[in-house]
């Protein structure tokens, strides 16, 4: 027979959004239940192994750069970039509500809960034409997104008093109760024992994440008119495989919206020491790599640079004949600008190591250049661009690169230098040299040269796959996080926050995210959900 527990709220789901959520409400006096499937120690989700980077407007630290930021420029950059539709209700009011209280009810809070930032913002999403982010916004918290997330956990429990808190790990829901058209609860069984508990609560939080988890649900979902790479790494969490998404739907009708939006990213490449099937580390490409096809040769004619548009950068990538690109560099290239995406390897920020951080930013990020040569099979070095060739084909079992055309590639990008910097004359040049412009992306990118320029060597390539990471599609939600049925009513008692309700609205961000809206996003959707139900 299965336990029983009530409480006021149950919360399913612990990573950013969920604990959020627990720790708001805590503070206004309710008992509170958070059930999560994953071990004590990964308690925080994706949150936990993140970059830390958040879109934010209108902030001092914005100011002190002097960039002239206001809520209606970023909402023209945000609905612009996202192509969201105007009847396309309540995504445009998330991204509305997002743009107005991103200062206040994120930046500020978490100022005020003791989070840091680093005293610098980038310009990232900028547009393959200018039409993403008109100005920098993206801020990155001081000690990675792990820091963040530990600090909000630290507050969910210091808000606990007289044991109001119930937090399950290892439980996976496996029904959702509802009475009356009200949800009543759900079900958990533990991962480990099998045994069930009866989780009563008038009030319900999904926040589970997203769906993208599951490579079936997300090429069940896979926009039909966009290529499908014919194999994906996962970035996201195996966890988040849409179930519960489905289970509020059929049980109570709920709304899923917008699932074939998702927000992957091109360069991808198999973690070395996986923590699941299929794990995918997701690098923040050089913008000074050459990005090739299988057979070696560049991408065109338009050439694949980061930090511009990453949804047209995906579907060029899964566009390709082979599932798989290259990055051609050098070693000078890769020890200023091959980073990846994450708490795990950005350790100087993660640890909040200034000194260490500022080291590496000026001299070159050699330790994780040489980690990833030593660690990963799909990071070459040789001294030669012939050997490099050997070794591609070796790790393909093909033939498949020419070392000739290898070669010619790289001679036909050198030869823009043949001439001088008055006689370039190449898409990737100019956009390097327009990234350069802003000072924190020119202290991570280099001064354009050739490839094959005396002492930069030797030469790398790195195996790229498509990865996936966040769905941008969810649960349709009001602004309260209330889950809504077809007709556009409030389920009740049923909230979705973060992932699960597609950053707000079932899909605030429309096709493009502007880059850093996923953290705020469960941020605001948590606390305006937690307002709500705690006002009566």
């Amino acid at each position: 027979m299965a336990h029983t527990h009530s409480s006021d709220i149950l919360v399913i789901g612990g990573g950013l959004a969920g604990i959020v959520t627990a720790l708001e409400a805590l503070r206004q006096g309710q008992r509170v239940t958070l059930v999560d499937r994953d071990t004590p120690e990964r308690l925080g989700g994706l949150a936990l192994w993140a970059f830390g980077g958040m879109a934010l407007v209108g902030t001092p630290l914005q100011a002190r750069m002097k960039i002239p930021d206001t809520p209606e420029r970023a909402l023209a950059d945000w609905l612009r970039f996202g192509e969201i539709a105007p009847d396309d209700t309540y995504p445009q009011q998330w991204a509305r509500y997002y743009v107005e209280h991103s200062r206040s009810q994120v930046y500020d809070w978490l100022i005020g809960e003791g989070v840091k930032f680093m005293p610098a913002v980038n310009w990232v999403e900028r547009g393959m034409h200018g039409d993403g982010n008109s100005v920098p916004r993206y801020h990155i918290v001081w000690g990675t997104s792990r820091e963040l997330t530990r600090r909000m956990v630290a507050q969910m429990r210091a808000a606990d008093s007289g044991g109001r808190l119930t937090v399950l790990h290892g439980h996976r829901v496996s029904q959702l109760d509802h009475a009356g058209g009200r949800i009543a609860g759900a079900v958990a069984v533990s991962e480990g024992t099998g045994t069930e508990v009866r989780l009563q609560a008038p009030v319900v939080v999904l926040a589970m994440g997203g769906i993208n988890g599951s490579h079936a649900e997300t090429r069940r979902n896979w926009p039909r008119h966009r290529p499908l790479p014919a194999t994906m790494l996962n970035g996201a969490h195996p966890f988040a495989d849409g179930a519960l998404h489905h289970a509020a739907a059929d049980t109570l009708g709920a709304q899923i919206t917008h699932a074939g939006e998702m927000w992957n990213y091109a360069a991808g490449f198999p973690h070395p020491f996986p923590h699941f099937e299929g794990h995918g580390l997701s690098t923040i490409p050089c913008k000074s790599a050459l990005w090739l096809n299988h057979r070696g040769e560049r991408i065109g004619p338009e050439p694949l640079v980061t930090g511009f548009d990453t949804h047209w950068l995906c579907q060029r990538v899964a566009a390709q004949e082979k599932p798989w690109t290259w990055h051609l560099l050098n070693w000078r290239i890769a020890a200023k600008e091959f980073a990846i995406s994450g708490a795990e390897h950005n350790q100087r920020i993660r640890d909040m190591q200034f000194p260490l951080f500022l080291k590496e930013t000026l001299l070159g990020n050699h330790r994780l250049v040489k980690q990833m040569a030593a660690e990963s099979r799909h990071f070459l070095v040789d001294d030669t661009l012939a050997g490099l060739a050997a070794k591609m084909n070796a790790l393909t079992a093909s033939h498949d690169v020419n070392p000739q055309v290898l070669q010619a590639t790289a001679d036909a990008f050198d030869a823009n230098f043949a001439a001088g910097a008055k006689l370039h004359n190449d898409d990737q040049i100019r956009r390097i040299l327009h990234a350069r412009q802003w000072g924190p992306d020119k202290l991570r990118t280099c001064q354009p040269a050739p490839l094959q320029m005396q002492g930069a060597g030797p030469f790398i390539a790195i195996q790229m796959q498509l990865i996936t990471r966040k769905s941008l599609g969810g649960l349709r939600t009001d602004l309260h996080s209330r889950v809504l049925d077809g007709a556009g009513s409030p389920i009740s008692g049923l909230y979705c926050v973060g992932e699960a309700a597609g950053f707000g609205g079932g899909g605030a961000s429309g096709k493009r995210s502007l880059e850093g809206t996923f953290l705020p996003g469960c941020i605001l959707t948590a606390r305006a959900a937690a307002r709500h139900i705690t006002a009566g």
